[in-house]
């Protein structure tokens, strides 16, 4: 009983070390470019910085520009000029020059004003970003989560590794919450359990993505016929309302020969321009249908193949697994006929 109890102990402690083992490291990375360039206010305090860095750089070339006059006055008048008035022009030049340079410096120089308050500007949002990156990394059980856009160097980053737009939710969920009611806040929480459900499996995602520009295509399908609908109805209503004025005209007989021969040509030459038009929103038409079922049939095939490699990755997790156990089976039955 203790020998069998002690060989079932074995086993467990030897598929755990087999799952962590085949679990290995799990690894995302994010873009803190992409994340900043989409926050609404990061982006409207970027431009404001902008344009106050448009403002110093007129400064810097008023003041290009003044020094030059200068540098050309003395150019014309020095043959005029004793060598106390040039040297004291020249100490005058070179004093501006320092200047404009000092100011281009503080300006945008490494430690300048362009510099410091655009780390100042993206600080709050960093901090939020990091905040966020841990509880993700915590829920999902990522071991490592790096910056694509620091100094790191990334040869290659799967997209599938990158959790920024996973991140840009936590954000936006967080302004989102303060502003909304109860009921509110209960179907947010619903359509957050679902967006992470995708997050957790790709196969999954790929698939509703799927059903997402299926649902798109569609969409566009019915707007088309809907487009070609009214085109028809406006040509009927036309028509009909030019019979009307036709019958109206002969009826009152204001309406010379001429005159109906124009308006017969102008109508013939609008319906003719119309079939034309309705002709081209038809082939449109099929052409979108076409296209949307090609791609229906592409993601459908994209999403079997992504379903039948990860059977098979299951498969031969499954088969290593039994080989391991096995194994130790073998290797404790060897065991105890050593020790009997």
């Amino acid at each position: 009983m203790r020998k069998h109890f002690l060989y079932l102990f074995l086993s467990l402690v030897i598929v755990q070390t087999i799952n962590a083992q085949t679990r290995g490291t799990k690894v995302g990375y994010i873009d803190m470019e992409y994340i900043l360039q989409n926050v609404p206010d990061y982006t409207e305090a970027t431009i404001q910085l902008e344009q106050k860095a448009q403002k110093w750089k007129q400064e810097i070339e008023s003041k290009k520009v003044e020094l030059n006059k200068i540098k050309e006055a003395l150019k014309a008048e020095k043959a005029l000029l004793t060598k106390e008035l040039i040297d004291e022009r020249e100490t005058e030049i070179t004093f501006l020059e320092n200047e404009m340079l000092e100011y281009q410096q503080k300006r945008f120089g490494a430690k300048g004003d362009l510099m410091l308050q655009k780390s100042i500007l993206a600080m709050p949002i960093q901090d939020q970003v990091f905040t966020a990156i841990q509880d993700i990394a915590v829920a999902r059980k990522y071991d490592f989560i790096f910056d694509k856009s620091s100094d790191l160097t990334m040869l290659f980053a799967d997209k599938r590794f990158d959790i920024s737009e996973q991140v840009l939710r936590v954000l936006n969920r967080s302004e989102k919450r303060e502003q909304l009611t109860k009921k509110q806040l209960k179907e947010e929480e619903l359509k957050e359990n679902r967006e992470d459900a995708l997050d957790e499996n790709p196969i999954v995602a790929e698939r509703q993505k799927a059903l997402d520009d299926k649902k798109t295509s569609r969409e566009k399908i019915l707007a088309d016929r809907k487009l070609l609908q009214e085109q028809k109805k406006k040509e009927f209503d036309d028509k009909r309302k030019q019979i009307q004025a036709d019958r109206e005209a002969k009826k009152n007989g204001t309406v010379s020969a001429n005159v109906k021969l124009e308006d017969s040509s102008k109508a013939q030459i609008s319906t003719d321009s119309n079939k034309i038009n309705a002709n081209e929103t038809v082939e449109k038409l099929k052409q979108n249908q076409a296209d949307a079922k090609t791609q229906t049939v592409e993601e459908r095939k994209k999403i079997i193949e992504e379903r039948k490699k990860a059977l098979e990755e299951k498969r031969k997790k499954i088969l290593e697994e039994r080989e391991a156990i096995k194994k130790a089976k073998e290797e404790k039955l060897k065991e105890n006929k050593n020790n009997n």
